[in-house]
């Protein structure tokens, strides 16, 4: 069974919708997205790694077809998210993962891989996210997170979601069609919005300290690799630099032509990513 699936779980007081790939009775491995994407950016690697691994790509609340806060944003932080893995984990009666993060999803596995899951998480993939982000870098994923366009058309909204995830590098029309499709959705008066909640971008004006993890960094026990888009406004050379010096010391790679972030199409990148989760 390596097609797609979704699957619907309770966690508190919210739904979470995960898509999941490949066979229960194999190796667990997470994949979480960046603040403004939901799980389906993983539907490439996630049928790659199907072949050896069950992998679980849940939306983040606020996301996708995962529920939203209905406390004017209050729930989206690392606190609630971290809440949530461990509500997947528990469904799916889980004792030992591999975590692989982009962006936003990358810092939930640094602060459970130093706390909650520090026993249980033997592999940490960390995609072009570091504990110093540029207030640059804050500024513009909060400026268009939290201020996104409405259209008439699919069509225009493609325009807007290309401009905005330039940064993703060369990745084929299937990629986009795929990214598109997954990205929006028609709001009450019909026209086309995005599939996120803008509060979400709320996080960064009033949980500021989520963003502070170096202690929970230099905690990590797991196997861990640091992933960098070599154009990337978010993790600069210098915090990566630095990374790599201290807490885990991960294995390191960077992506030429790529900004933020990195988004496992090519097959190079998916290769990276097997031997890592091999090793």
């Amino acid at each position: 069974m390596t097609g797609r699936r979704s699957v619907y779980i309770r966690a508190g007081k919210h739904e979470l919708h995960v898509s999941e790939w490949g066979d229960r009775s194999m190796p667990f491995v997470m994949m979480w997205h960046g603040l403004a994407r939901n799980g389906r950016d993983f539907d490439e690697i996630a049928q790659v790694l199907a072949e050896r691994y069950f992998v679980v790509c849940p939306d983040t609340i606020g996301r996708g077809l995962s529920s939203w806060s209905k406390a004017d944003g209050a729930d989206y932080n690392m606190t609630v998210y971290g809440e949530n893995a461990l509500a997947i984990l528990d469904h799916y009666g889980v004792d030992s993962l591999r975590w692989v993060g982009t962006s936003m999803g990358a810092l939930i596995g640094v602060r459970l891989a130093a706390e909650a899951l520090k026993d249980r998480m033997t592999h940490l993939v960390i995609n072009d996210i570091g504990p110093d982000i540029p207030e640059g870098a804050q500024y513009r994923i909060a400026d268009y997170v939290g201020n996104p366009p409405v259209f008439d058309t699919v069509v225009q909204m493609e325009d807007w979601l290309r401009t905005s995830y330039a940064p993703f590098g060369d990745n084929p029309d299937s990629f986009w069609r795929r990214l598109i499709d997954a990205s929006v959705r028609r709001n009450d008066a019909g026209r086309i919005a995005v599939h996120y909640d803008p509060m979400i971008a709320s996080q960064f004006t009033r949980h500021k300290a989520d963003l502070d993890v170096w202690p929970h960094y230099d905690a990590i026990l797991a196997r861990t690799l640091l992933i960098r888009g070599a154009v990337s406004d978010v993790l600069p050379k210098s915090v990566a630099d630095e990374m790599r010096a201290r807490g885990p010391k991960p294995d390191y790679v960077e992506i030429a032509g790529v900004g933020h972030a990195p988004t496992f199409v090519a097959s190079d990148q998916q290769q990276l990513l097997e031997r890592f989760l091999e090793s």
